[in-house]
């Protein structure tokens, strides 16, 4: 609305005036040595409960006739009689130690009956982000963005590092579920809310390249140690360093504002201004600023308010029952449905791919730190890429290339280890230009007044992949090997085809209401239509 621009611009008049400088770097800098460190805690269970070679060990002092092929049973002669033997269920095993030292998989046994918990060691903490983005996201706008990031990182923090001491296998599974329910993007947000507008599309690229460069780190440093203590112990120890900085920084001021805590805004503003060595407007000129823009923000919650239940009610007319606003038409309906199918399969693929080490190398070191370099192009790249060709095309060639080189794994015999890894890495790089612009055109094609809801129901979709993807890539691997590869295939391949009538989003206005896709469907049309009248001139 007007109002909402209105108010944005003044404060990014405001945020233009104070540069980019060191009060914005603390913010900037924060985030990006968080998400180099995040990487480590998110996939862990790759260098930490990976799969292994095992051998049943069957109690000293029986009667052991054979042990099973899986090594999950072994046969007894309890009986006086000759030939007759009662099976037995394995509780120990020999582990192969000549990759990993120690292990969760071999410190708690976690094979034959036992082998899906290695998955749910992962699977649990991608389950519970579902509840970060909820929960983080309502206390940010409650209480302040300041208070969730020191929170929810101190105690993100604390329980990486208590995790190396506990010797209860649920207990861990517990614990991880609360680092995934403390896992939020607050950080980036509150990042972005500083940050000047030219600035922006920058910030935010250069932000994911943290995440790649800790993605190699992980890799080199599992490398160099092979127990999973240890391990989870070095990589925990750096988050202590960030806790202290967190404090440093300050609160949104944008949020002060919009609360009515003018005179902290105030404080906050000067001292911007003092670290980037910039110029403020006469105090009356901000109080009155201030003013005006959370008037004006209070005001478009209002009628945003009201707006929203005149729509309800009117779809109310329409249906027999109440229906949700992201179905109430046909085409916030298809966007909304191939807009989760489409996160729901870059979630699927990338993290399928990205603890897929033992399926797709015989080297998962170099797998991760490769897989990691991969997605420093797919994320610098995508920016240029989607304002120039836009952002349907790129998407959609991207998810081709995705499945076409993971379809072709299930044809390529495993001892061709290096064309297996080639078509892998094209596979992880496709999926992380996808993924950064895909999130770009869900945010254009939604309309303001369900916008939130629309990214909050889109999200949930990908983290069910997350949380599905491990027991694909470790579970179902090893029973059927070419099965995960035409998963991920197909799933490319299927969200390809699914953004074919969606509209262009490059250079149309954003839609505000529901109503205003039509007029976004028809310009898509028209400039479609257009280009083919140009190219049959041009032909003859």
């Amino acid at each position: 609305s007007i109002l909402q621009m209105s108010s944005s611009n003044k404060f990014d008049d405001l945020l233009t005036r104070l540069g980019t400088g060191r009060w914005n770097l603390m913010y900037f800098l924060s985030a990006g040595y968080w998400y180099l460190l995040l990487p480590g805690q998110t996939f862990s269970v790759i260098f930490m409960a990976p799969a292994l070679n095992y051998t049943c060990r069957p109690p000293e002092g029986n009667h052991t006739v054979h042990v099973s092929e899986d090594s999950c049973y072994y046969s007894i002669n309890k009986s006086s009689l000759v030939g007759v033997e009662e099976e037995e269920p394995c509780t120990e095993w020999d582990f192969d130690t000549s990759v990993f030292s120690t292990t969760l998989t071999s410190e708690f046994g976690l094979v034959c009956g036992k082998a899906y918990l290695r998955a749910t060691f992962q699977s649990v903490y991608m389950f519970s982000t579902i509840f970060s983005s909820l929960i983080s996201g309502y206390i940010a706008d409650k209480y302040g963005r300041k208070v969730v990031v020191v929170v929810s990182m101190g105690l993100f923090s604390l329980i990486s590092l208590v995790l190396t001491f506990v010797t209860n296998y649920q207990v861990i599974l517990a614990l991880r579920f609360f680092m995934g329910a403390l896992s939020s993007a607050t950080l980036y947000m509150l990042s972005m809310e500083v940050c000047e507008v030219k600035q922006r599309s920058v910030v935010g690229v250069v932000l994911g390249l943290p995440w790649a460069i800790g993605t190699m780190c992980w890799g080199a440093l599992a490398y160099g140690i092979r127990d999973w203590r240890w391990l989870q112990a070095i990589s925990s120890f750096p988050f202590l360093i960030i806790i202290p900085v967190l404090f440093q920084i300050n609160e949104s001021p944008r949020w002060l504002i919009v609360r009515g805590r003018h005179q902290q805004a105030l404080h906050v503003l000067h001292r911007a201004a003092r670290l980037n060595k910039a110029t403020l407007p006469p105090e009356d000129q901000l109080c009155k600023m201030m003013n005006d823009i959370q008037a004006e923000a209070e005001m478009a919650n209002t009628k945003s308010t009201r707006k929203g239940k005149q729509v309800l009610d009117e779809h109310r007319r329409w249906f027999t029952f109440p229906t949700p606003a992201l179905f109430s038409t046909a085409k916030i309906r298809q966007i909304t449905i191939v807009m989760s199918l489409n996160i729901f399969s870059c979630s699927l693929v990338y993290c399928g791919l990205s603890l897929s080490g033992n399926a797709y190398s015989s080297d998962p070191f170099l797998y991760v730190v490769i897989g990691g370099l991969m997605e420093v192009p797919g994320y610098t790249l995508s920016a240029p890429i989607i304002s120039r060709w836009g952002r349907k095309k790129p998407i959609i060639i991207g998810w081709f290339v995705s499945g076409a080189s993971i379809l072709s794994l299930v044809f390529i015999p495993k001892d061709i280890s290096w064309l297996v890894m080639v078509l892998a890495m094209i596979g992880k790089l496709a999926i992380s230009g996808v993924f950064m612009v895909v999130f770009v055109y869900e945010a254009e094609l939604l309309p303001t007044e369900v916008r939130l809801q629309g990214v909050a129901v889109i999200f949930v979709a990908g983290q069910i992949a997350a949380t599905c993807s491990p027991y694909l890539a470790d579970f179902l691997s090893p029973l059927v090997p070419w099965l995960p590869s035409v998963i991920f295939g197909v799933s490319s391949f299927v969200a390809g085809f699914s953004l074919f009538n969606l509209p262009e989003t490059r250079g149309m206005a954003l839609p505000d209401t529901i109503s205003d896709l039509e007029e976004l469907y028809k310009q898509n049309k028209f400039s479609e239509t257009k280009k083919e009248e140009e190219l049959e001139k041009l032909q003859t």
